[in-house]
């Protein structure tokens, strides 16, 4: 399917099916730590990338079955906000799927925009960023399009938590040298008390980024910086170990590899760990899928990473 992608591990909500419903790296920011890789097309600009017709009739034959989910994730390798018709593709899901949680994950950007926020509120989860507050920190990280500033995202998530009825978390992903100083942080601090989340989640690399500089964050740093948050509800996001096994049958787990290579850049252990499967299988279908020219295999100091073509 071209839309719907998964089930796989999410390190925060654990079994998710992926709603991805906009090109392949069309985003509002091209930010130095996306797993996704570099963004290819920088816009503000909102319309329907991908129809709600389409979107919503590969949602119906995934959830035919009735799979085991803890949740239906708005990701992928865009900003899914972007497209027009979100809104109405979540109130499918309400409507016919109401046994499921629906999630948002967005960069935030256009939470200024009325009818932006309108489109996301009958969701049961919405994860907005914010990774800095000042001018020179948000440019550096997040290489935003034409437009967009930390000081309007901050008014529109001051507006959606007015707004929104649902679990709010707000994300901030700590890029080293940048927005893990003492300035910085207080800045985020502040803006997060305005904001006023259920949670604050602290983020950190966990696969490669988009600029092979950014380095992840040890475990002391994030709890050292988990302080300045107090007395917000803070979070910091690590792996889960020892998920369950999950059992596929052959051409199934071949699509859920190939799905879950199209969330970003990854290396076949992570990709496994997500699954639930052996690494020794993920490999297998891994060099399968590239010798069919649907992925390709990049060579790393770490192993070797696999994209979809």
């Amino acid at each position: 399917m071209k839309h719907v992608f998964g089930p796989v591990s999410s390190r925060r909500l654990g079994r998710s099916l992926g709603i991805d419903i906009v090109p392949y790296k069309l985003c509002s920011l091209n930010c130095v730590y996306c797993e996704c890789g570099i963004t290819t097309a920088l816009t503000t600009s909102v319309r329907e990338y991908a129809s709600a017709s389409e979107v919503c009739a590969e949602i119906d034959i995934a959830l035919a079955s009735s799979p085991e989910l803890d949740v239906i994730t708005f990701s992928g390798s865009g900003e899914p906000t972007l497209n027009s018709s979100i809104g109405t593709i979540i109130d499918h899901i309400k409507c016919r799927y109401p046994q499921y949680k629906v999630a948002v994950l967005t960069n935030s950007t256009l939470m200024n925009i009325d009818s932006v926020r309108r489109s996301i509120l009958s969701a049961d989860m919405i994860f907005p960023s914010l990774d800095a507050v000042s001018e020179e920190v948000f440019s550096a990280i997040m290489k935003p399009a034409a437009g967009v500033n930390p000081s309007d995202l901050i008014e529109g998530l001051i507006k959606l938590r007015a707004e929104y009825k649902g679990r709010m978390c707000l994300e901030i992903f700590i890029v080293p040298g940048f927005n893990d100083t003492p300035g910085e942080l207080e800045l985020l601090r502040d803006a997060a008390l305005r904001i006023q989340p259920d949670e604050v989640h602290l983020n950190r690399l966990d696969r490669p980024g988009s600029e092979s500089w950014v380095q992840p964050v040890g475990d002391e740093l994030m709890l050292e910086i988990s302080e300045f948050f107090k007395p917000l509800n803070v979070r910091v996001i690590g792996r889960k170990p020892g998920d369950v096994h999950i059992p596929y049958s052959g051409s199934d787990l071949r699509d859920r590899v190939l799905s879950a290579l199209r969330s970003g850049c990854d290396n076949a252990e992570s990709v496994a760990e997500r699954l639930g499967v052996r690494v020794v299988d993920v490999i297998r279908i891994c060099e399968k899928l590239s010798s069919e020219g649907l992925a390709c295999r990049i060579p790393a100091e770490k192993g070797d990473l696999y994209r979809p073509v």
